[in-house]
C-alpha cells in the first residue's frame, strides 16, 4: 500500500481535544480589551464576568431561571463542586463509560464514600443500559459526551421529567456542540477550553431551581473547601452567579471567552455551532466509509460524538499490538510534517486516534488531515513490514 504525500496542509492543524483549536481567525489581538491590572471585584471587572455569564446563557439557550457561575479549576472543579455540595441527600446512580466518568465514580465511592452509590458501567465505545438508571428516586451523575471514548448519549429521554433526584451532567465536550435538554438537567458543567477553544483554568456550573433548592436545604456530612462553597448560612451565595467569582479569575482568559462567545453569536448561536461540528464529523465519516483500515470506536452511529471523534486501526493484517504501534507512528509522522497535532487517543482509552471536530475546526482542514493520515498509515505499515 502506498499513498502520495499530500501537497496541502490544514490551515489550522490543531486537533487536540482540550485545550481545543481557537476559533477561525483568532489572534492575540482578540485579548486587547482584557480587563488587566485592575480588580475583578471592581464594578467594570464584575461587568466583564457578568457579560460572560449572560452571553453563555444566550448562546446555549439556558433557561432564565437557571443560575450560571464561573468557578475555579476548569470543568473538573465545577464537577467536584457539584459532587461535594449536592450528593449524599439520597442514593445516586453513577454512570461511567470512559475515563472521566470513571474519575467521578472514584470520587464518590472512594473519597465521599457514599454507600448508596450504584455504579453502572460500559466499556469504551458503548453506553450503559440507560433503562436501568433510576432517575425517578435517585440522583444520577453522567457525562453527556465521553471525551475519551467518542460516545455520547443520544438524548435525555431516559431521565424522568418528574424525578425526585438531581441529574448532574458533565457536559464539557458537549456544550456548544450538542443540544442539551435543559429541563432534564439540574446541574451542567463545562469548561470554555473545550468546544469554544477558550483559554484554560476556569469552569462553568449551571444550576436548575431544583439544584438550588437542594443546596440551601441540605448540608453534607463532610467539610467543604472554600472553593466548593455555594451557600452561606443556608442561603445561596447569589454573587457567584452574577460575576462575583469565588477566587481570582484570569481576566485574559475571561476576555478570550468573551471573544469566542461573540464569535458564536455572530454565527447565529448554538444551531450553527452544532452544524459546524456535524460537518466536521461527516468529513471523518466519509473517510472511514471509503477506508478499510480505520473504524469508529463507537460502532453505533446514534451515540457517536461529533466533537471528540475516536477511531481505531481495523486492518486485519495487523495484531492489536501492531495496530497500537501504527497509531502512534501515524501521529508522530503527521506531527513531524506540521499537518496535524495532538490527535492520538487518550492514554487510558483503546489505542487509536482522537480527532477534535468541534465548531472551531474547519471541515476542509479535517478532510486534509485524513489525507495525511492515509499517507502516514502507508508509511507506518511499510516500516513494520520492513522491520519484520
Amino acid at each position: 500500500m502506498t499513498h502520495t504525500r499530500p501537497g496541502a496542509k490544514p490551515v489550522n492543524p490543531h486537533f487536540s481535544s482540550g485545550p481545543c483549536a481557537k476559533r477561525p481567525g483568532w489572534t492575540v489581538a482578540a485579548l486587547e480589551g482584557a480587563f488587566v491590572g485592575r480588580s475583578h471585584r471592581s464594578k467594570p471587572g464584575k461587568a466583564k464576568l457578568a457579560e460572560a455569564i449572560e452571553l453563555t446563557r444566550e448562546v446555549l439557550g439556558v433557561p432564565a431561571d437557571y443560575r450560571i457561575g464561573i468557578v475555579p479549576a476548569s470543568d473538573t472543579g465545577a464537577v467536584e463542586m457539584a459532587l461535594w455540595s449536592l450528593l449524599g441527600a439520597r442514593p445516586v446512580d453513577m454512570l461511567a463509560w470512559e475515563s472521566f466518568g470513571e474519575g467521578w465514580v472514584t470520587d464518590v465511592v472512594k473519597q465521599l464514600k457514599l454507600t448508596e452509590a450504584r455504579v453502572i458501567k460500559a466499556p469504551y465505545g458503548e453506553l450503559p443500559d440507560l433503562s436501568t438508571v433510576d432517575t425517578k428516586t435517585r440522583d444520577v451523575v453522567f457525562t453527556w459526551n465521553g471525551t475519551t471514548s467518542g460516545v455520547r448519549v443520544a438524548n435525555a429521554d431516559w431521565i424522568a421529567a418528574d424525578r425526585e433526584g438531581l441529574a448532574i451532567c458533565d457536559a464539557t465536550s458537549a456544550a456548544f456542540a450538542q443540544d442539551l435538554d435543559w429541563p432534564k438537567l439540574d446541574v451542567v458543567t463545562f469548561s470554555w477550553q473545550k468546544a469554544l477553544g477558550g483559554e484554560a483554568a476556569h469552569g462553568v456550573i449551571v444550576l436548575s431551581p431544583r439544584a438550588v433548592e437542594r443546596l440551601v436545604s441540605y448540608k453534607p456530612a463532610w467539610p467543604l473547601p472554600k472553593i466548593f462553597r455555594m451557600t452561606s448560612g443556608a442561603k445561596l451565595i447569589e454573587g457567584i452567579f452574577v460575576g462575583e467569582t469565588i477566587n481570582t479569575p484570569s481576566m485574559l482568559a475571561v476576555e478570550d471567552y468573551l471573544d469566542t462567545l461573540k464569535w458564536a453569536k455572530s454565527l447565529g448561536g448554538l444551531k450553527p455551532l452544532i452544524a459546524r461540528a456535524d460537518a466536521n464529523t461527516k468529513a471523518i465519516a466519509d473517510w472511514v466509509a471509503r477506508t478499510p483500515w480505520i473504524d469508529f470506536l463507537a460502532k453505533d452511529p446514534a451515540i457517536r460524538s461529533n466533537t471528540s471523534v475516536c477511531l481505531v486501526i481495523s486492518d486485519k493484517d495487523l495484531t492489536p499490538e501492531a495496530s497500537a504501534e501504527v497509531a502512534k507512528k501515524i501521529v508522530s509522522l503527521v506531527e513531524k510534517e506540521g499537518a496535524g497535532f495532538d490527535f492520538s487517543s487518550y492514554r487510558d482509552a483503546p489505542a487509536g486516534l482522537r480527532i477534535w471536530c468541534g465548531a472551531t475546526v474547519e471541515a476542509s482542514d479535517v478532510a486534509l488531515l485524513t489525507q495525511w493520515i492515509d499517507w502516514a498509515f502507508a508509511e507506518a505499515k511499510a516500516g513494520l513490514a520492513k522491520a519484520a
